[in-house]
């Protein structure tokens, strides 16, 4: 999975022509850790129809706190610029399929 920061978020994330989910994530972050290798096999199952990036918000804290993030994991997922669903926390992968089945 890709990672994005503050200064190419808005080129990889809201110019994207098919939704985006952006993974908001910290390296002590236990549940982060927890959602990283389902999210690795979402994109490897679904990465045609929808694109998966990180952002550490510890290297990149400017966008997150433009976001409103004050938990993580934080899912959002961007369609056309805009941001259309928020998961907050870990979910095991049945609970994320559900989630993103308008995307996927």
């Amino acid at each position: 999975m890709k990672a994005v920061t503050d200064a190419d978020f808005d080129t990889e994330v809201l110019k994207s022509d098919k939704p985006v989910l952006v993974d908001f994530w910290a390296e002590w972050c236990g549940p982060c850790r927890m959602v990283a290798p389902i999210l690795e096999e979402i994109a490897g199952e679904h990465g045609d129809k929808i694109e998966i990036v990180k952002m550490n918000i510890d290297e990149n804290p400017q966008r997150p706190a433009q976001l409103g993030i004050t938990g993580i994991p934080t899912l959002q997922v961007y369609k056309d610029g805009e941001i259309v669903k928020q998961i907050v926390g870990a979910k095991p992968k049945a609970a994320l399929l559900r989630e993103l089945s308008e995307f996927i």
